[in-house]
């Protein structure tokens, strides 16, 4: 099998299938080892039959890892210049199924039944490229299907503002949205030298935990997204001012609502707790 850790053998690779980077699809290939089979151990649990859906392959290097502690793996590449040379790197390997697509054009829920039926859990891995991330992301979270949890490699800032708290600047409406699904850390950062070609920036491995039984309750999942967008849209803003603004409300009506909650006037959303936006959707009559 080819060392898809050396760069010499990875541009050999490239150089024979003549295969150009596209920089726009976001196509850095992780060249760490280590960092692989991190996140491969992530998506390792003892005594269960495991699934993995993978999204964007690459040239499979974190592919071989994946498939090595698990019972089969499924690989998504939208680049289907990528697919002649994943025959060749994934070559030997009998649980792994590639396929040739975009993400966002696949029925993510019934690939789970047609192919991890009787799987004892699914994860799903990634090196995702950081222009769609929370696109992605918010995708599979809204889905509902049944996974697990996602090990994700992502931008540094990405990731921290994806695992980001009330109270921290980094905190925003992403932060609020992944919360109501799921508990998401970060594991490691991980320096841009460990890609090839090198990025501009730096990475970091995100767990992302899904809540399959949620500890709060909701009148109206729309109508919470629509507060919590509308009270970061203008960040530096007090919260009850992009409220009254954005739903038509009185601030009097907001002043009391606060009040009743014991929520400051003067916060903005960012230092909202996650409790108070559930109470907002709750109580405002929008």
């Amino acid at each position: 099998m080819c060392n898809l850790y050396n760069i010499d053998t990875i541009k050999k690779i490239l150089k024979k299938y003549r295969f150009k980077i596209n920089k726009n699809l976001g196509q850095n290939f992780i060249i760490d080892s280590e960092t692989c089979k991190k996140m491969a151990q992530e998506c390792s649990i003892s005594n269960e039959k495991i699934g993995i859906i993978e999204i964007g392959s690459g040239i499979g290097t974190l592919t071989k890892e994946l498939a090595k502690i698990s019972d089969k793996i499924i690989t998504i590449e939208k680049d289907d210049r990528l697919i002649c040379i994943l025959n060749e790197t994934l070559k030997g390997f009998s649980n792994i199924k590639i396929i040739n697509s975009d993400v966002f054009d696949l029925d993510l829920g019934f690939l789970l039944l047609s192919e991890f039926d009787k799987f004892d859990k699914v994860m799903m891995c990634a090196n995702l490229p950081y222009y769609i991330t929370s696109k992605i992301i918010m995708k599979i979270l809204e889905e509902n299907i049944n996974i697990h949890s996602m090990i994700f490699m992502l931008q540094k800032e990405s990731a921290e503002r994806i695992c980001a708290i009330p109270g921290d600047k980094k905190c925003g409406s992403i932060s609020v949205s992944i919360r109501y699904y799921s508990e998401a850390e970060i594991l490691f950062n991980i320096n841009k030298t460990k890609f090839f070609p090198e990025p501009k920036v730096n990475s970091s491995v995100v767990k992302i935990i899904i809540n399959k039984n949620k500890f709060f309750k909701i009148n109206n999942k729309d109508n919470f997204f629509r507060i919590v967008r509308a009270g970061f849209r203008k960040k530096r803003k007090k919260l009850i001012n992009n409220l009254s603004s954005e739903f038509r409300l009185s601030k009097k009506f907001l002043e009391n609502i606060f009040l009743k909650n014991n929520i400051n006037l003067l916060i903005r959303a960012e230092n909202l707790s996650f409790d108070d936006f559930v109470f907002l959707e709750n109580n405002l009559k929008i």
